[in-house]
């Protein structure tokens, strides 16, 4: 019994940071989201059918494409390969966020933790020291999942009421939480500061360069993410003392030949 009643109180701990952490995340995809449901209005998307499509979906990038599909009368092919495109990226994320919890995580709360993911939530959430429990994630969706929805719906209805400079201040917050993010994790790192400065190259390359400019947004990430994460896993990998979870404990059983016991 207090074994339980311990293990309710910390997941609640890390739901309250989740839910801190997201507030600026829920504010910027508040104004994201109005922005976008002015355009799915001038596409014939009712309220309810965006708001429907945002709390499904969760994927600005992608949402905007459906729209755009749908506006340009494409058939279904087009918008299930355009949507495989653009959001197979969370593919990569969630493997990525699969190495912080807990090998005892139960398939509920990985099913849960995977429909939440975003890029922002990802971003807050990788940063995380150490192991992640997933109430913090349903602590940031809490928050931003509504906002999303909330902005699109609203986005629909009253789109031309608020005045741009108002949108585009509540958009700030979105930019300044990516801030947070990555300036302290580059301060204490400084294989961290090179991947992100090798990231922003590289997202420059693919905005100016012929040929490369003319990829998918979508893609581009797919590819950066995918050429970035491995040259830097191979130049500078993780340090043993750092890994955790059942990672640790197969390290150390190959290191000294001995059965290492995995604390959940």
């Amino acid at each position: 019994m207090e074994a339980r009643l311990e293990t309710g109180n910390e997941n609640k701990r890390w739901y309250m940071r989740g839910l801190r952490d997201g507030i600026p995340i829920g504010l910027g995809y508040f104004a994201v989201g109005f922005t976008l449901g002015i355009t799915a209005r001038e596409a014939g998307i009712t309220a309810f059918q965006m708001g429907l499509m945002s709390l499904m979906m969760h994927a600005s990038a992608g949402q905007f494409a459906v729209i755009t599909i749908i506006a340009g009368q494409s058939g279904y092919v087009a918008m299930i390969l355009t949507q495989l495109v653009i959001n197979i990226r969370y593919l990569l994320m969630s493997c990525a966020l699969s190495q912080k919890i807990s090998p005892e995580t139960t398939m509920p709360k990985r099913m849960l933790m995977a429909y939440f993911v975003t890029d922002e939530i990802f971003g807050i959430a990788a940063s995380v020291k150490g192991n992640l429990n997933p109430y913090y994630n349903y602590g940031a969706a809490t928050v931003a999942s509504p906002g999303w929805a909330l902005g699109t719906v609203l986005g629909v209805l009253v789109g031309n009421i608020l005045p741009l400079s108002m949108v585009s201040a509540l958009s700030v917050a979105l930019y300044g939480m990516f801030l947070a993010v990555v300036i302290p994790a580059s301060k204490e790192d400084t294989a961290v500061a090179l991947v992100v400065l090798a990231s922003m190259a590289g997202s420059l390359a693919f905005s100016y360069l012929p040929l490369l400019r003319d990829i998918s947004g979508g893609t581009r990430i797919i590819i950066l993410t995918i050429v970035i994460a491995a040259a830097a896993a191979v130049i500078r990998p993780v340090p043993p003392e750092k890994i955790t979870g059942a990672s640790a404990a197969e390290h150390a059983e190959k290191e000294t030949g001995e059965e290492t016991e995995v604390q959940p």
